[in-house]
């Protein structure tokens, strides 16, 4: 037969919601004095942006997107603008790190090489070349060469929002001109 189980008193309640209550107030209190806040969008003490070389990669082609997301306005050649981007390196990097007994490749080492200075009109240095190595494994098979191909695009994809993001942040890290 089943047992009836008697219900709480209200004060038995009230102490259960209480307590409840407090660990959740101990729980928000212990989040926010640790010091985490949501990344927000960044801000820039430049409003324009010239870039000069590799505009024809994938990661300058990403790296403006973002740039006009974020607010910037991105100009070339000789029209004025507060800062200069200029993108030293921009590579792509495909190497055989895995073989078989039989001298097939079964490990590949992608990398993706993006090295970037940031000066003012006047040739002062904000940001010294900074080179971004980004490097993923992919393992390969000669009986899936498709489906490793949609791959490899996938994690080069992944690799340029990654160096993309990191540019960003060190460009919004620079705090006067």
């Amino acid at each position: 037969m089943p047992t009836h189980r008697p219900s709480p008193t209200p004060t038995a309640a009230r102490r259960r919601a209480l307590l409840q209550l407090a660990v959740g107030a101990a729980a928000l209190a212990g989040v926010t004095g640790c010091g985490f806040k949501l990344r927000q969008a960044p801000t820039f003490v430049f409003q324009t942006v010239r870039l000069v070389g590799g505009t024809n990669s994938p990661v300058t082609a990403e790296l403006l997107r973002a740039l006009a997301t974020n607010g910037l306005q991105v100009v070339y050649g000789a029209t004025p603008a507060d800062v200069v981007l200029t993108v030293v390196t921009d590579q792509r990097e495909r190497i055989a790190v895995g073989q078989t007994a039989a001298g097939q490749v079964r490990e590949l080492q992608l990398r993706t090489r993006f090295t970037f200075r940031l000066r003012t009109t006047s040739d002062k240095d904000l940001i010294d070349d900074t080179e971004l190595l980004l490097e993923r494994d992919l393992s390969f098979s000669e009986t899936a060469v498709l489906s490793k191909d949609a791959e490899e695009a996938l994690l080069y994809r992944d690799m340029v929002s990654d160096a993309v993001q990191q540019v960003v942040r060190r460009l919004a890290a620079v705090k006067s001109l």
